[in-house]
C-alpha cells in the first residue's frame, strides 16, 4: 500500500489537499483520481472545471499522475 495526495491547479492557482488515500498501485491510483475528479465535477456549484488539472503526489511529494478535468468533464463544442 502507498499513500497519495490530491492537489488541484488551474492557470497559476494551486490548491493543496491534505487528505490522503491509500492505493495499491498505478491502476488503483488512476481509479481513485478519476473518482476524485468526478466527485468535484458533480458537486453542486458553479465552478467550470474544464481548465483544472488533478495532480497526484506520493508521500515524498513526487508527482505520480496528472488528470486533466477535461478527461472527465469533456470539452465545449
Amino acid at each position: 500500500m502507498a499513500q497519495v495526495y490530491f492537489h488541484y491547479s488551474r492557470d497559476e492557482l494551486l490548491l493543496l489537499d491534505c487528505c490522503e488515500a491509500e492505493v495499491e498501485g498505478l491502476t488503483d491510483t488512476r481509479e481513485q483520481a478519476a473518482m476524485v475528479v468526478r466527485s468535484l465535477v458533480n458537486a453542486a456549484g458553479t465552478e467550470d472545471w474544464r481548465g483544472w488539472v488533478l495532480h497526484v503526489s506520493d508521500d515524498l511529494g513526487d508527482e505520480v499522475l496528472t488528470v486533466p478535468f477535461n478527461s472527465v468533464v469533456g470539452r465545449l463544442h
